[in-house]
């Protein structure tokens, strides 16, 4: 079985990264990008070569399919297993050129399109570990898109190989592919009725064995900057420049103690991610992360705190800052009810696996679908050094996210309904 899946993970995989479905935040249409729709589409036509039921497509770009119970277990619980189809803005995802490091001799990676990026065990001590194992990478040019591309060929093995064994006991399942999660809008408002699940997973996780049932909470915020545009000839005591107004908020925000770049474990931050503009007007652009609620508004009242201090130093200019949530942290709600965590560490336990659970420094589509209702947990995929040109992940590490969804499935057919 695992040669089975091995061979079927990578042929997967290595079609779903050649097609470029970075997501784009600048735009107003679901999905952002319109080129999501190219694997959005091949996967629509994969289920139904497979006999997946009640295959569907819906309007904001999400893709649906039902594997239906087998006998006797139709009143079990419904469980979902979601992926997202894009990839990260943070790099490019155009002509990705996957390379199968087959059994991996434990040396540097070098990839061959930029010779100046290598991925070294000595860097990463999880690669040290991946020795006799088939790596893949992207060719040093382009992210490669395993995630979480890693996450969809795992859940199209796992739908295709169910429903090519009839005799495998297991409740209700649905398949969902998002597209936007990268960019926080994987899950529509829409999604929990139309997932019509008891609980899910998301398989966007890391190393093996990890299962994730914390993430961070998170916030935007936005600050505009209007200055006084006049001509620098005639602009003594007349011109306000936007754009030093806006280097006076980023230099007066703490930057030793609350940016990613300072900070580790369980501290949140300020991070701005993106600022343009002119001396007319600028945009700056932060995303606010902590594990706890209060932390979280506290990193939104300072950007506040400081933007109002700005402003009061030139009443001739308007700076606005604007806060909106993004996701809250899937623990809230799931410590009130942890069976869905539970039964993922006992599927791990069964595979020889010893499971994990670290607060993860960041979020996922479950982190909004738990606070929407439907208990969301990540799994492990194995991919690694995410959204750049270092980016790898095991096949092998890919059979084990595929046997531990496999084993859910039974556990979660023969729980009451």
């Amino acid at each position: 079985m695992s040669e089975e899946f091995a061979q079927e993970l990578e042929e997967r995989l290595l079609r779903y990264v050649r097609i470029d479905t970075q997501s784009d935040e600048t735009s107003s249409t679901t999905p952002s990008t319109e080129k999501q729709y190219d694997l959005l589409n091949l996967l629509v036509d994969e289920l139904h070569e497979i006999d997946a039921r009640d295959v569907a497509l819906t309007a904001y770009g999400a893709v649906l399919a039902t594997l239906p119970a087998t006998a006797g277990r139709e009143d079990a619980p419904t469980v979902a297993f979601l992926a997202h189809v894009d990839t990260a803005p943070a790099f490019s995802g155009t002509d990705v050129k996957p390379i199968v490091h087959r059994n991996y001799d434990g040396r540097d990676i070098i990839l061959p399109d930029d010779l100046s990026q290598v991925i070294s065990p000595r860097d990463y001590p999880y690669l040290a570990d991946k020795e006799g194992e088939d790596i893949i990478t992207a060719s040093g040019t382009t992210l490669l898109g395993a995630d979480d591309k890693a996450g969809v060929a795992i859940i199209m093995t796992l739908a295709r190989h169910l429903l090519a064994n009839p005799d495998l006991p297991h409740g209700p399942i649905r398949v969902c592919f998002t597209p936007d999660e990268e960019i926080g809008r994987g899950v529509h408002p829409d999604l929990p009725r139309d997932l019509e699940a008891d609980v899910a997973y998301t398989l966007d996780g890391g190393q093996v064995g990890e299962i994730v049932y914390e993430t961070f909470s998170a916030d935007k915020a936005t600050v505009t900057i209007e200055g006084v545009s006049i001509h620098t000839g005639t602009a003594k005591d007349k011109l306000v420049n936007a754009l030093h107004l806006a280097a006076k908020i980023v230099n007066t925000l703490p930057h030793v103690t609350r940016t990613p770049e300072t900070t580790e474990g369980r501290e949140g931050f300020i991070h701005l991610y993106k600022q343009s503009g002119t001396a007319a007007a600028a945009e700056l652009h932060f995303i606010l992360r902590d594990f706890e609620l209060d932390g979280l508004h506290t990193h939104g009242d300072l950007v506040h705190q400081v933007c109002d201090t700005v402003q009061a130093t030139e009443p001739r200019a308007t700076i606005h800052c604007e806060v909106t949530p993004q996701y809250r942290n899937m623990r809230y709600w799931l410590e009130k009810d942890m069976r869905p965590v539970d039964l993922a560490k006992e599927a791990c336990w069964e595979l020889g696996v010893e499971p994990f659970s670290t607060p993860i420094r960041g979020g996922t589509d479950g982190s909004r679908l738990t606070e929407m209702g439907v208990p969301t947990p990540n799994l492990f995929t194995g991919m690694q050094n995410l959204h750049g040109p270092l980016e790898w992940i095991s096949v092998q590490d890919m059979v084990l996210s595929t046997r531990l969804c496999l084993n859910l499935a039974r556990l979660w057919g023969e729980a009451a309904g």
